[in-house]
């Protein structure tokens, strides 16, 4: 079995860390845009078709399992899901946020988990669990709660119809062009925050899901 740095090493070639860690398997993604470089040059991102980002951590997850011995799963398919965000906070390294996102005790906001690798065998090398606390209970002013320009993450929840209709007709916004604007409020890993363009293709690809949604709720689909 592969020590743990040895595992961080080839993660790194595609960009991609671990984001929390047990005995027997790796949550892994992206922290800040480090693998946007590699996506723009995928196949799956030049060739315009549906869904390039899942298919591309298909790709590479499937690639890096085989080479390690171990099965991949990936967050998007089911149902049923695998319980990511769940497996997130028993790792002692994210948090859920003020404004629902999970929060990486390192990271910040700016992470997404793209597969979790599972290991017949307990890897050699880990750390032990850290002792943490979100940082968010050491941010005093939470200005991710006043940044919303349509005040959606207010009364503690999402208002995701506001946010969405917000974004449709607000095309030339912040939001739009870099990235969600509560999200980028956040003062904690600042350093990781999206690149315009990789903020962007979240933004697009969120609008189009609720879209399509709301047509195929209508037409009975």
């Amino acid at each position: 079995m592969p020590d743990i740095s040895v595992l961080r090493q080839l993660l790194e070639a595609h960009g991609l860390v671990v984001l929390g860690e047990f005995s027997d398997r790796l949550l892994v993604g992206n922290a800040g845009s480090a693998f946007w470089s590699c996506f723009e040059r995928s196949p799956e991102f030049l060739d315009n078709q549906p869904h390039p980002l899942d298919r591309w951590s298909q790709r590479i997850g499937r690639s890096v399992a085989a080479e390690l011995n171990a099965r991949v799963v990936f967050p998007f398919q089911g149902p049923p899901y695998p319980p990511v965000l769940k497996w997130a906070s028993e790792s002692g390294q994210a948090f859920q946020s003020p404004i629902s996102m999970y929060i990486h005790r390192e990271y910040g906001l700016w992470h997404a988990y793209r597969f979790i690798l599972v290991f017949p065998e307990p890897l050699s090398g880990l750390p032990p669990l850290p002792a943490t606390e979100s940082p968010c209970l050491s941010c005093p002013d939470q200005p991710c709660l006043d940044a919303c320009p349509v005040n959606a993450f207010s009364d503690g929840g999402y208002r995701v119809g506001d946010c969405v209709d917000f974004l449709a007709v607000n095309e030339s916004s912040g939001c739009r062009k870099a990235g969600c604007e509560a999200r980028r409020a956040c003062p904690v890993a600042m350093q990781y925050q999206y690149l315009p363009r990789h903020a962007q293709f979240h933004m697009d690809a969120f609008l189009k899901s609720q879209t399509r949604s709301v047509n195929q709720s209508f037409t009975g689909r």
